[in-house]
């Protein structure tokens, strides 16, 4: 393995589809409890490879859960009625 390989193997980390629910989501979780210091203090290299770390992760979540529960406030209609109720004009 040449050095490239080494760096690559470790950006990456275990694929996420070899992880068991329990540990894809304390995956998740740790991922993203580290995203807003990474994107403030992490170097261009760090802040890439968080980026395509999570995009592994959540796809996989994703791809496990395509039918996953989405809550009525979380969609464009839900906002646009809260916007309303709050008084706001709706968009």
């Amino acid at each position: 393995m040449n050095e490239h390989d080494a760096r690559d193997t470790a950006t990456t980390g275990v694929a996420p589809d070899r992880f068991s629910e329990d540990q894809l989501m304390k995956e998740l979780e740790t991922i993203h409890r580290t995203r807003h210091d990474t994107l403030l203090h992490g170097s261009d290299d760090a802040l890439r490879a968080h980026n395509e770390r999570m995009a592994q992760l959540e796809g996989e979540y994703l791809r496990r859960h395509p039918r996953r529960l989405v809550s009525a406030g979380r969609t464009r209609e839900g906002a646009r009625e809260r916007g309303c109720a709050d008084g706001a004009a709706p968009h």
